[in-house]
């Protein structure tokens, strides 16, 4: 009964209050004898106890006293009429904070125990988002304790290792990654470590490979904890040599195709010697001179041999993301150098030929030798633009450095004065013309700029055209534009190479 009087809003409790007071304060005055009913007064102070503040019910509690007091029967004296009073005043206002304190206290329970819900339901979400992203995740991932005994491992971590699903709970890491025995144990006294570190894995079956280790160490109440990220790196790893062994061939070749040029100038000059000396008829019969044009003539077949570059391995390009690749290579070091670069790059640029990693050697020989030609300059400023004019995308590499002295002995493999071997722009020049590209200087009032200029892989129809429709552009003929080696080389006294 009771429960149900406190159902409802604010103002429904407090009318039933209200009704209430009247009907015992009529009762009280009608009643005859000295039959004291002013406790009942307790009941309406419970339902007002119940919605109302603390001053409120003090009030209300003051107004049952008085009603009280009002309707009994016995004489009021003020040595029983005062501390009766306030003996009346005292249980009216107890039980209405008593009923306010005990109504507070639960709506306090009540959104405690909301907050703990949602907060737990937040928590499951987390944790079954956090173990599907686990389980789905192609990398290896793992926790071990203190000892190095793995604790959980997602499937991903039983593939790389070779073992059977869920086989993997239990084993020493060590066992499958004996790089991670240099993390030291996690004690009080040892700070957690968040790092990354390269090693050898071994898989269950006893094959090795290389691994990329993300780790960290952290303590839990049930002691010290490691989690680890691993990457199988072994497929880069052979991609990487491999590309490394074919450019180290490819610039194999057009260095002894250089080298070869020469050796067959010299023989034509000691082939005309040879042929003079002959006609004079003074060293006829002399097997030793004989024996001179015979090495003559094996020397020149040596230097005649076709070196040519291999198979081409050019193809479409998408240029605007090449060049944002470049970009987060050279840049850290331009800014080591107090060199401010700016990047302008055309939007809309088309797809263009080449060879992505012959054209990345490109941009950083000639990015290089600009930071080179800029330090001792007051202003470094290295500016990079691309734009498409005449059917061919141009980048252009412009820099604030010394300029280029001789600007007509540049593309010159050997070139004295040149940093290491002076191959650097030879190089580069021979990598664009293998696939229809090529490298040009252009002056500056203050600097120098290198043109980089490629052929787009479509033509004005929409249709692809690689460079391997042109067969002969890779012959040393002297007619065609990609002609690798040089003629003639002479003293170079510039700076670049």
């Amino acid at each position: 009964m009771l429960f149900f009087l406190l159902r409802g809003s604010r103002k429904t409790v407090l009318i039933r209050a209200g009704a209430m007071i009247a009907l015992i304060a009529l009762a009280d005055w009608r009643v005859e004898g000295n039959i004291p009913i002013g406790f009942l007064y307790l009941f309406p102070m419970l339902l007002m106890g119940s919605v109302l503040n603390r001053w409120q019910i003090a009030v209300s509690a003051v107004l049952c006293s008085f009603l009280t007091e009002t309707f009994d029967s016995y004489e009021w004296l003020p040595e029983s009429g005062v501390p009766r009073d306030i003996m009346v005043f005292a249980a009216f206002f107890g039980m209405g904070i008593f009923v306010y304190e005990v109504v507070r206290s639960r709506q306090v329970a009540l959104t405690h125990l909301r907050q703990i819900e949602t907060e737990s339901e937040a928590r499951r979400d987390a944790e079954e988002q956090l173990e599907i992203l686990v389980e789905s995740s192609p990398a290896a991932i793992f926790t071990t304790d203190e000892k190095g005994a793995v604790l959980l491992a997602n499937d991903a971590a039983h593939r790389m290792f070779a073992l059977l699903p869920g086989s993997m709970s239990g084993k020493p890491i060590r066992q499958f990654l004996p790089s991670l025995v240099n993390v030291p144990a996690l004690d009080e006294h040892r700070q957690s470590f968040r790092t990354v570190m390269q090693g050898r894995g071994r898989r269950q079956n006893g094959e090795v490979f290389l691994a990329d280790i993300w780790f960290s160490t952290y303590k839990t109440s049930a002691g010290p904890r490691l989690a680890a990220m691993v990457i199988d790196t072994s497929e880069d790893l052979r991609t990487r040599e491999e590309f490394s062994l074919n450019q180290l061939l490819a610039s194999s070749r057009i260095l002894v195709g250089a080298v070869s040029h020469e050796i067959r100038n010299v023989c034509g000059a000691i082939a005309v010697v040879h042929e003079n000396l002959a006609r004079g008829g003074g060293l006829a019969g002399n097997k030793d001179f004989e024996a001179l044009g015979t090495l003559i003539l094996a020397l020149e077949k040596i230097a005649g041999m076709d070196l040519r570059q291999s198979a081409n391995q050019a193809a479409g390009m998408d240029l605007q993301s090449f060049l944002e690749e470049v970009r987060i290579v050279v840049e850290p070091s331009l800014s080591e150098d107090d060199i401010e670069s700016k990047w302008e790059i055309e939007p809309g640029l088309p797809m263009v030929w080449a060879d992505r990693q012959s054209l990345m050697q490109v941009f950083l020989n000639l990015t290089k030798n600009a930071a080179r030609a800029m330090q001792s300059e007051p202003v470094r400023e290295l500016t990079i633009s691309a734009s498409l004019a005449k059917q061919c995308v141009s980048v252009r590499i412009r820099d604030t450095g010394c300029g280029v002295q001789n600007p007509e002995r540049l593309f010159r493999p050997f070139q004295p004065g040149a940093q290491a071997t002076g191959l650097g722009l030879y190089l580069s020049r021979a990598f664009m013309r293998s696939f229809r590209g090529d490298v040009r200087f252009e002056p500056e009032p203050h600097g120098s700029s290198f043109i980089v200029e490629l052929s787009p892989a479509s033509d004005g129809n929409g249709i692809e055209s690689g460079p391997q429709s042109d067969a002969a552009a890779n012959s040393n003929s002297p007619g065609g534009r990609p002609q690798l080696v040089p003629r003639k080389s002479q003293p170079v006294a510039g700076s670049r190479a």
